[in-house]
């Protein structure tokens, strides 16, 4: 993806090219008193729904997971959530609208009583901020297209940068670094022919960690493609799928697990005969997009390969990205 007019035509692009910027420019301010709320009840649950939930609460549990951390972490859409009993968690509900209905359902229902409620959103005086004891607003700016991006980003950023505090560190030396390894992903050169076979592809599968950047790629495939996609978590990948794979499917691999590889590849590369590409920060045996390292922020430089990939597949299928056909940009919006 370069910044040629057949890509930057599209306000999708722009948004994505706008992430690194967003990402090296990050504060988190005036968040003391959430900051101080985690640390004395030590848990944290962040709800919303499709991408606002998916990469930023997931990456979240994920790389605090990896550091090793004393806090209850968790995350679920805000239907089941609200299924929960809540009322000793620090709960973030994020939507970009600030008017997503099973957010504002969820916040709606235990709010009485609870003194831990957060918002995060991308506007102003919204509902969410209503039910919320404090709502931080997005610096990124309401998106334009209808598959979110650099939103994405921010929230993520925010909820890692937000646990960084809550033990007595910061992230902030490390966004410059972050935002170029961002760049160069989107920028990367994708050969022509690995485009070609996913675009002919029956599905596009992913397979990942279940730290949100295969599973919200997945959710991108379909809106920015128009192609059906599956994530498969984890070593999923070699646990039955192959039975019902095609010859023309694809799997990518996003930051695959070394000890999988050759398994995959007599699983799903010989024995059905699929293509196999990897996204990762070194060579694999496969087809290999390679990015940079950046330790536990290199989840948003995969998600930007990914970006990357899905904008060429959608560019050469000759697709609006900026409109699809039957998805919204508010899915599922709260009425008063």
């Amino acid at each position: 993806m370069k910044n040629e007019e057949k890509y930057m035509q599209f306000s999708l692009v722009q948004e994505m090219m706008d992430t690194p910027g967003v990402l090296k420019n990050f504060k988190l301010d005036d968040a003391g008193d959430v900051v101080e709320a985690i640390k004395s009840v030590g848990k944290l649950f962040m709800t919303g729904e499709g991408s606002s939930r998916i990469f930023p609460a997931k990456n979240a549990i994920y790389t605090a997971m990896c550091e090793g951390t004393s806090l209850d972490l968790a995350t679920d859409g805000g239907r089941q959530a609200a299924e929960y009993d809540l009322s000793d968690y620090v709960v973030f509900g994020a939507s970009n609208s600030g008017s997503t209905k099973e957010v504002i359902a969820l916040l709606n229902k235990i709010k009485a009583g609870h003194d831990g409620l957060f918002g995060l959103t991308a506007r102003e005086n919204t509902k969410l901020s209503e039910m919320a004891k404090k709502t931080f607003v997005l610096s990124c700016g309401w998106e334009q297209a209808v598959a979110a991006t650099k939103s994405v980003a921010e929230q993520a950023l925010f909820y890692q940068e937000l646990l960084a505090q809550a033990k007595g560190t910061t992230l902030a030396d490390q966004f410059a670094a972050l935002g170029d390894a961002v760049e160069d992903a989107l920028t990367l050169d994708i050969d022509p022919e690995l485009t070609k076979k996913i675009a002919n592809a029956g599905t596009i599968y992913f397979a990942g960690r279940n730290d949100g950047v295969a599973e919200e790629l997945t959710l991108k495939t379909n809106e920015i493609t128009r192609k059906k996609s599956d994530f498969l978590e984890g070593t999923y990948a070699v646990h039955g799928i192959e039975e019902v794979m095609n010859a023309d499917d694809v799997v990518i691999l996003i930051n695959p697990f070394e000890a999988e590889l050759e398994k995959i590849k007599e699983t799903l590369a010989d024995g059905v005969g699929l293509t196999v590409i990897a996204v990762s920060d070194k060579d694999t045996i496969f087809p290999t997009i390679k990015v940079k390292d950046v330790g536990l922020l290199s989840n948003y430089v995969y998600l930007a390969a990914g970006w990357n990939i899905l904008v060429e597949v959608g560019v050469s299928l000759d697709i609006n990205l900026d409109k699809a056909e039957r998805a919204r940009k508010v899915g599922n919006e709260f009425v008063e």
